[in-house]
Formats: structure tokens, sequence, C-alpha cells
């Protein structure tokens, strides 16, 4: 009969406390507590929500990038020109966006990013680059549209979808830090989808909306530089919700939103493992429209959005790389 040194090749160790940095797969007798332990993976679905520092302005239909740590919250209402800078424990007004909007998009870092179009009283084309400090407008999109759904970083990067005048598009477009160049069309044409992504060359989309709601979907599609690809479905459809994404983009994680403008609200947190969607934790807040960052889908934060009235909560997304656990009879 085989033994654990005959199929790993040694022994358990007998220890009298915990090894202090532990890895996957190895096993101990804590001697001391009498218990036998070992490591399995974490990740995102092992991953919880936590309490982070406030807005100083709550805000919904904003955007948002950056990650857990260094992020940035900018326009939406009420005040849609204000921004602010997240650096892993409170909020800081910094410099305002020159048009200020909402229902715009976004993506890069709290050095280099941009907002992208959105709406005043009229859908918006403008674009401006965020370098640290202060925006400047750059090239516009091509198209006068809000609420699309946007990945990359501030030289590279994907937008898709939105509602331009007179219904939702499945228009998407690639940015080289210079100019924006129309490509393949979504497959399914829908405003206020979840992105992630970290180029123009890679990314995926999921859930949004039909040009009047309440209808929402639960569709996948991946971008490979030339092509979307439809993927396994979200659990629950639904649209103006959060995102995460892995660095190469293998993952994705997706929280909160709603199934319409309105209600229902949700909490849901989704993983992505690059085939199929699982349940996680759940937000404490259910809303929509928050602005969100994360380069990982261990480690993520979304702050503001509505509910029932504006929010100014921030909640912080962490996930342990691996899990120690205690071996019992049971």
């Amino acid at each position: 009969m085989a033994n654990y040194k005959n199929i790993k090749g040694f022994n358990i160790q007998y220890l009298d406390s915990d090894p202090p940095n532990p890895i996957e797969g190895q096993m101990w007798f804590n001697s001391t507590t009498q218990t036998l332990k070992g490591v399995e993976a974490g990740g995102a679905p092992a991953g919880t929500w936590a309490s982070g520092g406030s807005l100083n302005t709550g805000r919904y239909a904003g955007g948002g990038f950056g990650t857990q740590t260094a992020a940035l919250a900018f326009g939406g209402p009420p005040s849609p020109g204000f921004t602010e800078l997240y650096n892993g424990s409170a909020w800081t007004e910094v410099n305002d966006l020159n048009t200020g909007r909402l229902a715009l998009s976004g993506f890069g870092t709290t050095t280099a990013g941009l907002a992208i179009g959105g709406e005043t009283t009229a859908n918006l084309s403008n674009v401006e680059s965020w370098d640290g400090t202060n925006w400047t407008e750059i090239t516009d999109i091509p198209a006068t549209t809000r609420s699309m759904s946007a990945f990359g970083i501030q030289t590279s990067g994907i937008i898709a979808g939105g509602k331009p005048p007179g219904g939702t598009t499945g228009n998407a477009y690639s940015w080289n830090g210079t100019s924006w160049t129309t490509i393949s069309s979504l497959g399914q044409s829908r405003s206020d989808a979840m992105a992630s992504g970290t180029s123009s060359s890679n990314g995926i989309l999921a859930g949004g909306e039909t040009p009047a709601g309440p209808t929402t979907y639960a569709n996948t599609e991946s971008w490979n530089g030339s092509a979307w690809t439809e993927l396994n479905d979200l659990n629950q459809a639904r649209a103006y919700g959060g995102s995460a994404t892995n660095s190469p983009n293998n993952g994705m994680l997706v929280f909160g939103g709603a199934a319409s403008a309105t209600v229902p609200l949700y909490a849901n947190t989704e993983f992505f493992n690059g085939t199929s969607w699982t349940e996680v934790n759940d937000l404490a807040t259910a809303r929509r429209s928050g602005a969100k960052a994360g380069a990982s889908t261990s480690s993520a934060l979304y702050a503001g959005g509505y509910s029932t009235a504006t929010q100014s909560v921030t909640e912080e997304w962490s996930a342990p790389d691996i899990l120690v656990k205690t071996f019992t009879t049971s």
C-alpha cells in the first residue's frame, strides 16, 4: 500500500510551529497544536471583500482605473469633473477633468491613463490623457458614444460597444497611443459591459445591456488582437458592474452591477478562469456604476456607485496566493 513517502518521495515534516513561508503542496505535523496541516492554491476563489477609505465625494457613472493601492476615480455626478487618487487607504482630490461628464470609460494607471467618451447634455467623443498630475485633451474617438467598455494601457487599448444616438452598438476601436482604428465588431451589440485586458491584443467583455433596457446579457467575448470569440456566459446576466483583470489576461473578476439602470442591484462577484465563471464572495454593498480598479483577480477595488442613493463607500478585494489547511478526520 502506497504511503506519503512513496508518493511524494519524502516524509511529512514534524515541526513545533508552522513554517514561515510554506509553499503549495507542502505538508507538516505541528507538534505544539497536534494538527496535520497542508498548503493548497489560493487565488480568486479564496478572495474576500473588506472596507477601504471612502471617496471624498460620492459618485456614480464615472470612470476608474489603476490598482487596489494606486487607483484613480473620475467623472460622474454630482461633480462630473472631479478626480480623486487612492493610495491604498485614503482618497485625495487632484486636478479635475477638462470636460466634466458621466457614462465615460477609461483605462491605464495612476500615472498614465485615458478618460474616453461619455455625455453631458449629449454624447461626447472627447478623450483626455492623465499624466499623474493633469488631464490633457488628445485625439477624439471616431464616434460620439457613451457607456463603452474599455481595457488596456495608455499606449495600447480597446473600446467597444456603447450607446451612440439611437441605441447600442457593437463597434470597436483600437488605440495605439496616437490614433484610433476601427476593428472587428462585437458579436453582441451592447452597452455598459464589464471589460478586462492589458493591451489592444487581448481582452474580455462580459455582460452588458440592450438599447433601452431592462434586458441585460450574460454573454462573454474574448479579443485576440484580430477577432472576437464567444466564451461561456456569466452566471448572472448584468450590466454597470466593475471588473479586474489578470496580466497576462487569462482571467477576469466581475462584481456588482444591475439588471438595468435601476434595479435589481447585485453584490455578486464572479471569477473567470479562462474557461468558466464561478461565484465567489459577494460585495458587502450591492450597487452599480462604481469606479473600478485592479490589475489582478487577486487584488481589486470598487469605489462609489449607486444603490438607493449615491455611494462613497470603497471595498477592496484580496485573495491569498496560498491557503493553509488543517486536516481532520471529519
